[in-house]
């Protein structure tokens, strides 16, 4: 999951996710740079987020590391990137960062109305319980 804000209204992202409770993490495989936050005294469960600035915006890129990976050489981890865990924890994200800036996220725009009446969606159901379909 995301979340997307302006970069010219969050200026230090890096002191709201320590205040928020996560921690600097460099994969020692890759050398990739991101943040942590561990559930427990061990390694796993941990939350894993990636903070990317690009056009004058800031993501925070969320999601769950269940497990290490299982096998040698392969980076699956029993991820999660969606559900009730990761979205609630994405809104207390979202306050800390409301709290200490002010600033609410950028909405994504939303999609365009369907222009032709073929892209219109079909209801799953009718009135009459589909039976004049």
């Amino acid at each position: 999951m995301k979340l997307i804000y302006s970069a010219a209204q969050i200026h230090n992202p890096l002191e709201v996710l320590r205040k928020a409770g996560y921690s600097h993490f460099v994969d020692p495989k890759t050398e990739k740079e991101s943040f942590i936050l561990r559930l427990t005294a061990g390694y796993y469960p941990r939350f894993h987020l990636y903070l990317e600035e690009r056009d004058d915006l800031f993501s925070f890129n969320l999601h769950l590391d269940q497990k290490k990976p299982s096998y040698k050489g392969t980076a699956a981890h029993g991820g999660e990137y969606e559900g009730p865990t990761v979205e609630k924890e994405m809104k207390r994200l979202e306050g800390w960062i409301f709290s200490l800036t002010g600033v609410k996220r950028v909405e994504e725009a939303p999609e365009p109305p369907p222009t032709e009446l073929s892209e219109i969606p079909k209801p799953e159901s009718n009135l009459f319980g589909g039976i004049f379909d």
